[in-house]
Parts: structure tokens; sequence; C-alpha cells
């Protein structure tokens, strides 16, 4: 059957189609992306403005018409952190329902951390054997870690990078201090959790999923997207720790002409470039795997395994 599955994330909403049927490999058919930027579109308060209620609208608006002219069967929509958030998020859900006809899925923190390490297991197999997985959202990072399908621990942290940001970095480029200042934030957020990661014992496998660590891959010489899908692509510590100074220095416009690099994106690397480095240093990994399958690849698998929706 033919999937779409509709990602309203803190950056971007993301329709991603796909044919799938259960047992098989999830083969992608079609993509697009339209940026909003949730977290810039909050209020003193917290909430979505209005600008931004309108602006999901429109967005999920277009995209269910996309899905339709690409033949989806089955629309599968899900929000994450930048409307799980909102102080306004339940007047958000009502508003686009009743505005677009689409009954957005909240997920929480742990769903989004549960849904990626099912993706990354399927990608990896069993012959991983102990998975660790890094996920750097827009809004949150999360964090998996198990030998089956199912995780035996899960952590969100509010470590964003498009929400670090927003709040903590406004300069461009970013005063040292500020830099400074997120970086002890940052590994402190991290030191909270690894105790119940590091009682289970050393992982096999260390995974980095996400836009972010893609980046921070392609930038430190992993091969480029005219390599495939399949080419393995890997994240050494020390090569990061040599660029973040380097990525902080500049400005997002610079950074933006660094291979792998996008423009909506440029602007946020280096918080996501201090909650890698964190996250990698704090956990004790010296280099990592980029795995191009997550959150939404684990929203299909879920539905192929027949357990009903993306909760």
């Amino acid at each position: 059957m033919r999937l779409g599955v509709l990602d309203v994330g803190s950056n971007t909403v993301h329709l991603l189609v796909v044919d799938a049927h259960p047992g098989a490999r999830p083969l992608p058919a079609y993509s697009h992306k339209e940026t909003l930027k949730l977290a810039e579109l909050l209020d003193a308060d917290g909430a979505i403005s209005e600008e931004g209620i309108v602006r999901i609208s429109s967005t999920l608006t277009q995209a269910r018409r996309i899905s339709e002219d690409k033949g989806v069967e089955e629309l599968l929509p899900f929000a994450t952190s930048a409307v799980r958030e909102a102080s306004n998020a339940e007047e958000v859900l009502d508003r686009v329902a009743q505005d677009t006809g689409i009954e957005l899925e909240v997920l929480s923190g742990a769903d989004e951390a549960r849904l990626t390490f099912l993706a990354v297991r399927r990608w990896f197999g069993w012959s991983a054997g102990r998975l660790l997985v890094l996920d750097i959202g827009g809004g949150s990072l999360e964090i998996a870690y198990g030998l089956d399908e199912e995780p035996d621990a899960v952590a969100s942290l509010p470590l964003g990078a498009g929400r670090l940001t927003s709040a903590r970095l406004p300069g461009d480029p970013p005063e040292q201090g500020d830099v400074r200042d997120l970086r002890r934030h940052v590994r402190a957020e991290i030191a909270r959790v690894v105790g119940e990661f590091s009682r289970l014992g050393p992982p096999d496998h260390v995974v980095g999923t996400s836009k972010t660590f893609k980046q921070l891959a392609r930038i430190a010489g992993a091969p480029g997207p005219g390599e495939g899908q399949n080419a393995q692509r890997e994240l050494d510590r020390g090569s990061l720790e040599e660029w973040v100074p380097k990525l902080a220095a500049m400005t997002a416009e610079e950074r933006a002409q660094l291979p792998g690099v996008s423009e909506g994106r440029a602007r946020q690397l280096v918080a996501g470039a201090l909650v890698a480095e964190g996250a990698m240093d704090l956990f004790g990994v010296t280099r990592l795997e980029i795995c191009p399958w997550a959150l939404r690849e684990g929203v299909i698998l879920r539905r192929l395994g027949g357990l009903g929706g993306v909760g």
C-alpha cells in the first residue's frame, strides 16, 4: 500500500510518501518539505501565535492535497515537541482539525525515542547488538538504548537545536559567552540522565539520526548523498570537537556554504553541534554511525506491524 507520513516538527512539515507492505522494506516514492520554524512563532506565554496556526493549517492543507495527488491510501499525521509543549496545544489541534480535516497525533518524547529506536533497529538488524540511539530534533534530544525492538531505556530532553538557538544564541555569529553558557547548560541536562543508561552496560553500536547529525558528519568528511543511502557515514568525536569552535565563529551565511548544510538550518547548527558533542562526550562515545532512518520510518514500521496508529 502507499502510505503518507505527515510530520509536523519544530522546524519543518515533512510529507514522506512510501510504498510499503508488511515484511518488506518501505520504498520512498515522494518527499515534500515546508519550513515553518514553529519555535519562532511562539508568543511570550509559549503559545503558538495566530499566524503560526494559520501557517500550520495552510501547510497541512497543501500536504494533504499532494498526498492525494500521489495516490496515498492512508495518511499518518503526527506532531512532536513544538506542538506538544505549546501552552495552547489543544486549541491548535482543534483549529487544525477544523480547518484541514487532519487530526494530528501528538507524540510524547518517549514515543519519539521508541519509534526512532525501532527504525534504527530495523535498519541495522539484530547483529548490531545493544544500540544507543541519539536523535537531535528541532525541539528536543531523544535518547534510547536496548537490545530488542523496544528499548530498555528512553529519555527526551528539551535540547533541540532550534529551541536552543532561539532561546540562547541570538547573535550571528553568537557571542562567545553565550556559546560557553549553552555548552554548560547542555551538559548539565544530559548529565542528569546518563546514569539511567550507564547502568545497563556499554552499547555495542552507537547511532545518530536526524538532520543535525547528518550535516555534522558531512562537514567532517562523510560521503555525500551522491554515494547513496547505503553508504556508511560516521561522525568522529575528535573531528566534531575541532569543528565546534569553527562553526561558532561563522555567520549563518558562512555555515550554509559548508557541504551538506542547508540554508534553513545553518543558524541552528552551532546549538546542534554543542548537543552532539556533549552527548558523545558524556556517554563516552568516540564514534557513531549515521542512520538514514529515523522517526518517520519508525511510524511507518509501527503501522505495518499492525499495532494501530503511531502512539
